[in-house]
């Protein structure tokens, strides 16, 4: 998937401001001399960026918190590299409180190819009125700033990349200078991260406050992830960390996109990181209430975290063979790590824990096992392969964007072991229960990596927990729901999603013939998918919604575990349902423009499964489950 792709439906997570120009802004530059103070590097040098030669001096805010800034990096190198011959110079100021040897460290770390310096009192920024990164600012040789703005159009709104950069702002700004012209368009709206300007609200009396009020909320819902070493781009442990980011932690608790939760109906789930309408209300208030801080003794005490393994030492540790190397740009990449057990005996594993080695860049993880040796041969053909390349992405593993890279027939010598999303730490199966590890099986652990802007080394690992006594225990079974017919296509068989098509509906329906407990679902598609529920109709009664994914993303898939076991009574009906977009509205799309695209087990084919895990009493493996293919079994008509 492309980075532009990942944007438009991220997240996430990440933090975007339109640059709407606050009032100390002028409508175009002033045309008098700016003076800009000394930039000082580590060493407590000075540093002038004119000399007798230069002709154009740009100074571009950036931050290495912000992923729009961060995006900039390479580009503004580029324009360095290419125009440092011609009298340019390109200064970077980071207007954040990282230190000098932060910055240098970063600069360094992310490949900056210009001289970047602290700015951390705002000196600069205040300056030259900067409100926001990334935003440049071209001075001409008189020092009078000619142009103020973005860089280019890569981000026209909020969350909305566009397709393909048309407009070189800051390039075109600097070719009219050199060649004497007026720069043609001296100021544009730019799409970033607000400087932060401290302002340090006390208002001890306000209803809500940060310290009273905030903190505990951040403390309970967010900082398992924003904090220092871990998934969040950006930390929310301290005031002027949460000032800094307030607008977002509103919008983005209001929308529902943060903390991260797909699901929005069904059963009650485990793990359930949505945010209660109180909590959310709360948030919002504060932020509309001018972010007042409050008392610092009304805080709660700092939150402490779990190093190490949170369940204790696991009975069998697996870890990455060796590092893996991402690098800094390109698509999310998908990796398939193959992990022997080196098992003489079959196991139940009764609870396990991922621990991502660098998780800035692990998004999430799904596990399972393979005891047919497949992912063995994939690996091994990936390695063959890697001799010959110089791919950035390289070491051990073997890439698959769809899963672990072939669809099983046996699910009793393949299945999942779970998975990992930011915010989950150790994972116990239900009481009574255990996952079935045949011996001299791998564990394949699927990352999905999301770039950061630097090249980054990952050595993910998995710890298992085996039952102590396996006779007591039930072993969790795979049943899976295939999408069988074209709902839209008049109910016949399903086997392409055509161009252009949008609302392209989908089903699929087994018949259960033994009873058994339903424990956990796990709904699956490609690219195009936008919607998804799995649902149960038990005979004679009421259909009931298992798992509703009202916004499917293929980048945040996760098991949903139950709080509580269902009952299914033989004779109880599952039924998948989904939705489909292949059209050029679709920014998941991969084919532009958008071409027919089967239905089937490949990266660049689409599908339909829900994948059920359940217990029963009779011996063996999957429980038995009839397909239901006839148009009379999915319409009335």
């Amino acid at each position: 998937m492309s980075r532009t792709r990942w944007f438009a439906a991220l997240v996430l997570s990440l933090p975007f401001y339109g640059c709407i120009t606050p009032p100390l802004y002028s409508a175009e530059p002033a045309k008098t001399p700016v003076k800009l103070p000394v930039f000082l590097g580590t060493d407590g040098k000075a540093f002038t960026p004119y000399s007798r030669d230069t002709k154009v001096v740009v100074v571009a805010f950036l931050s290495f918190r912000c992923p729009v800034a961060r995006d900039y990096i390479e580009p503004l190198s580029k324009i360095a590299a290419e125009y440092g011959s011609k009298g340019v110079t390109v200064v970077g100021v980071i207007p954040t409180d990282d230190t000098s040897a932060d910055v240098a460290k970063l600069a360094v770390e992310y490949r900056a190819a210009f001289p970047v310096f602290s700015d951390h009192k705002l000196v600069t920024a205040d300056a030259l009125k900067a409100g926001h990164t990334p935003e440049v600012f071209v001075l001409d040789a008189d020092r009078i700033v000619r142009y103020r703005g973005r860089i280019d159009d890569k981000y026209g709104k909020r969350l909305k990349p566009n397709a393909q950069v048309t407009k070189h702002d800051l390039v075109t700004a600097i070719d009219e200078i050199l060649v004497g012209k007026t720069v043609t368009v001296p100021v544009t709206e730019c799409v970033g991260c607000e400087i932060y300007r401290p302002k340090h609200v006390m208002n001890e009396k306000a209803a809500v406050t940060f310290h009273k009020d905030v903190l505990p909320i951040l403390q309970n819902r967010c900082q398992e992830c924003h904090r220092p070493g871990e998934a969040g781009p950006f930390s929310l442990l301290t005031y002027k960390q949460a000032v800094t980011w307030a607008a977002d932690i509103k919008e983005y608790t209001q929308n529902r996109k943060m903390p991260p939760w797909k699901a929005t109906g069904g059963l009650k789930f485990q793990h359930d990181r949505r945010m209660p309408d109180a909590e959310i209300d709360t948030l919002a208030n504060w932020v509309d209430g001018g972010t007042p801080e409050g008392d610092p003794k009304q805080a709660p005490l700092a939150k402490t975290f779990t190093k190490g393994w949170t369940l204790g030492e696991p009975d069998l540790i697996l870890t990455v063979e060796d590092d893996f190397h991402l690098g800094a740009r390109g698509a999310d990449h998908f990796r398939c790590f193959v992990l022997p057990t080196g098992l003489t005996e079959d196991k139940f594993v009764v609870a396990y824990e991922v621990r991502p080695g660098t998780p800035a860049v692990v998004h999430h993880v799904l596990n399972y096992f393979d005891a047919t040796g497949t992912a063995r041969k994939l690996d091994k053909e990936a390695r063959k392969q890697a001799r010959a390349t110089t791919d950035p992405d390289h070491g051990p593993g073997y890439e698959s964007p769809m899963g672990i890279g072939f669809t099983p027939d046996d699910l009793s010598k393949v299945g999942g072991l779970g998975g990992w999303a930011p915010g989950l730490r150790g994972f116990r199966s239900p009481a009574g229960t255990g996952m079935f590890l045949p011996k001299g099986s791998d564990v394949v652990m699927q990352v999905h990596y999301h770039r950061n802007g630097k090249a980054e080394k990952d050595r993910t690992a998995i710890g298992l927990y085996f039952a102590k006594n396996s006779a007591e225990l039930k072993r969790l079974k795979p049943l899976r729901i295939p999408g069988l017919v074209s709902i839209t296509d008049d109910y016949a068989p399903f086997t392409m999603i055509p161009a252009d098509r949008r609302g392209y509906r989908v089903a699929g329906k087994v018949v259960i013939e033994e009873d058994c407990r339903l424990h956990a679902a796990m709904p699956h598609m490609h690219m195009l998918g936008t919607k998804v529920r799995i649902t149960m109709t038990p005979p004679g009664g009421k259909e009931q919604a298992i798992v509703v994914v009202g916004e499917w993303d293929y980048t945040w898939q996760e098991v949903y575990h139950l709080v509580e076991s269902v009952e299914v009574k033989a004779g109880s009906v599952f039924m998948i349902e989904a939705e489909y977009d292949n059209s050029v509205k679709n920014p998941f799309n991969p084919n532009s423009p958008p071409r027919d695209v089967k239905q089937g087990p490949g990266t660049a084919d689409e599908m339909l499964f829900g994948f059920l895990s359940v217990t029963s009493d009779s011996p063996g493996g999957q429980p038995k489950a009839r397909p239901l293919t006839e148009r009379k079994h999915y319409s009335s008509k």
